[in-house]
């Protein structure tokens, strides 16, 4: 399997300073700051992108489920937020919210809510961060 790699580079004090985060691959590079991720000031934030990357293994993980139980997903929609918040003398991502809307023909609610709580729990992403609460919000659009 491949390796992914993405870097950063920070230039100047925490407050002050600013930085440049960016996949090797090619498809993003985005400025970031202390306003970027603890304000609402322009640019993006490692939790924005964590949030990214959680929402697009959750839409791909849920799809390849119901695949494999033999449905065929016309559309996974999914919008992920990570909530950073101060915990004791730091922060940390302490919530991620997934919420999808999907529409899958033949199947029923109960099915679906079991293969989107599954795709919750064993998407990569979702392993990757078991350390924070994932609450997940599914919808089955008709």
């Amino acid at each position: 399997m491949p390796v992914r790699k993405a870097s950063a580079r920070w230039e100047g004090s925490l407050k002050d300073g600013a930085g440049t985060m960016k996949m090797e691959s090619g498809a993003y590079e985005g400025k970031y700051s202390f306003g970027s991720r603890f304000e609402e000031n322009p640019g993006t934030n490692p939790e924005e992108l964590i949030a990214a990357a959680h929402a697009g293994c959750f839409s791909m993980a849920l799809s390849a489920g119901l695949g494999k139980a033999g449905f065929s997903p016309e559309s996974v929609e999914t919008q992920a937020s990570a909530r950073l918040e101060k915990v004791g003398e730091g922060f940390q991502i302490t919530r991620i919210q997934l919420t999808t809307v999907a529409r899958v023909p033949g199947i029923d609610e109960a099915t679906f809510q079991q293969h989107a709580t599954g795709a919750k729990e064993n998407c990569p992403v979702s392993k990757a961060l078991a350390g924070v609460d994932i609450s997940l919000e599914a919808t089955l659009e008709s």
